[in-house]
């Protein structure tokens, strides 16, 4: 990225704001993008630990399969899912506030003995695959973030820095090379006009 700027003062003075600018909210940014790292490594763990927990309870789904068929699916249903959000690092992600179902009611005596365990299997499998999809969803809204944050340190800490600092450097010989040659020009219109003045006494 090509900085742009005139070799004068006033454009030294606003390159000079920007570095300071970017030198000051570096540390910030790098802050940020650590405490992102931690949290996306977190949110992975715990995506994965509920991964593992839906297979096993999907093994025990498994385990009743042939159950399954005297089963009335229209018993259960996910009537909401309640979601609340949470701010880490400054991006909003979603939290699970609760899972509620909509039960309808059964004979106990006439059902199979195994309806109960088996509604509660299903509110089980149901919370679980909504927490892990909330988690999923809060990791890569995390993951999202922390590249966006990297990009950005590593815009100012190899682009946008060394180029501020490069183009104050320039204006700075350029201005100090303008001023050299500037008390240059007046000591040679001194001496010509001591030799004048000198020539004209003779």
């Amino acid at each position: 990225m090509a900085i742009k700027f005139q070799y004068n003062k006033t454009s030294l003075g606003e390159l000079g704001k920007q570095l300071k600018m970017r030198r000051t909210a570096l540390p910030t940014i790098k802050s940020k993008e650590s405490a992102l790292r931690s949290e996306v490594k977190r949110a992975k763990d715990t995506a994965r630990d509920y991964r593992n927990r839906l297979d096993a309870l999907a093994a025990e789904y498994d385990y009743m399969v042939a159950l399954w068929g005297e089963f009335d699916s229209t018993l259960l249903r996910v009537k909401d899912v309640e979601l609340t959000e949470q701010k880490i690092a400054g991006v909003r992600i979603p939290v699970l506030a609760g899972v509620s179902f909509e039960q309808k009611p059964y004979d106990l005596f006439s059902s199979p003995v195994w309806f109960a365990d088996g509604v509660e299997l299903l509110k089980r499998l149901a919370t679980l695959g909504v927490e892990f999809e909330v988690y999923n969803r809060k990791m890569e809204l995390l993951d999202y973030a922390r590249r966006k944050t990297t990009q950005k340190v590593n815009l100012y800490e190899k682009v946008q820095i060394p180029g501020y600092e490069d183009a104050i450097r320039k204006i700075k010989r350029f201005m100090e090379d303008e001023e050299n040659l500037s008390k240059s020009a007046q000591k040679i219109v001194k001496t010509r006009q001591q030799q004048a003045a000198e020539g004209s006494k003779l």
